[in-house]
């Protein structure tokens, strides 16, 4: 099990390497020790791929340095895997699963409820900090944990919600942790990992890329039995979350605002599609106590 662990991770390092491709690897072989057995032809004829990609996943995985990136991953960070026990059971259940996260801090929150995710615009009203306070503010007190992405504006203020009340957030990374973004909380990434807890699925070395931010979001909406919007412009990049988190079949939150503003008008569209009004903290209180029973066995019984 543990020679498996380490080749998937392995195989996960491998540039070239996608997740449906390592599912193909894993359904050849589920120990995956073929993998260094096969021939450029062999990857090329069985997993269905260009013979100029197969020749560089055989190169990536005789890499001697990458594998001494592996190991020294596993000293310096928590890893978990598909494999694992202790892989997050929240995660377990939804398209198109992770299948490795790095993570710094208390690994302890990676499976805390009740979870709540909060995502928004990166440039929040004036209104936006109130409406946190007022509305999140009691949450962080009850020991509701938040997961966000520490990005500019309502993602940060939510870290700093929670960490200002001596809460339990979770920040979902863009990107490798030796690459921190944005540059501006590079500050609150230190505090985070020393107080909570960071996790990426991308490798430590990994930029941040365009295309990482949306795909992170299932993530973030896959910790949480529901995802809450603070502020967003009708076309803003946090409804990829909401899209994702009502794919997960997770409840889906909205907070309005002044009708005028376009950081509000994202909120409202949500609201008149369906998602659940939120004017209070019982708003989300009342929900949760609803609903904790089947979510709480929901988590239990997933193989």
């Amino acid at each position: 099990m543990q020679q498996t662990r380490f080749r998937l991770i392995h195989l996960h390092r491998v540039c070239y390497t996608s997740r449906p491709l390592i599912h193909r690897f894993l359904q050849q072989d589920p120990t995956l020790h073929s993998l260094y057995e096969w021939t450029p032809t062999d990857m090329q004829t069985l997993l269905h791929i260009t013979k100029d990609k197969a020749n560089k996943l055989f190169s990536y995985l005789r890499d001697q340095d990458l594998l001494s990136k592996v190991k020294n991953d596993l000293n310096d960070y928590h890893v978990w895997t598909i494999l694992d026990e202790n892989y997050p059971s929240a995660l377990r259940c939804i398209p198109d699963r992770p299948i490795v996260l790095y993570g710094l801090g208390d690994s302890n929150l990676l499976n805390y409820q009740p979870a709540l995710s909060v995502v928004g615009t990166r440039y929040p009203s004036k209104e936006a900090k109130k409406k946190m306070f007022d509305i999140l503010g009691p949450l962080v007190k009850d020991n509701w944990l938040f997961v966000s992405g520490m990005a500019l504006g309502i993602d940060g203020y939510t870290h700093h919600l929670a960490t200002y009340y001596h809460g339990k957030t979770i920040a979902v990374l863009g990107s490798g942790f030796n690459h921190i973004y944005p540059k501006q909380h590079e500050a609150l990434f230190y505090d985070l990992i020393t107080n909570q807890l960071v996790i990426s699925e991308y490798p430590p070395d990994t930029p941040p890329k365009r295309y990482h931010f949306p795909e992170r979001n299932r993530i973030i909406s896959g910790l949480s039995f529901g995802t809450i919007v603070i502020e967003a412009k009708e076309k803003s990049g946090s409804l990829i979350t909401v899209d994702q988190a009502l794919e997960q079949g997770r409840e889906v939150y909205a907070v309005p605002g002044t009708p005028w503003l376009p950081q509000t008008q994202g909120c409202h569209k949500m609201i008149q599609d369906g998602a659940k009004l939120v004017q209070n903290t019982y708003d989300l209180v009342q929900d949760w106590n609803q609903m904790k029973e089947k979510w709480c066995l929901t988590l239990t019984n997933i193989d």
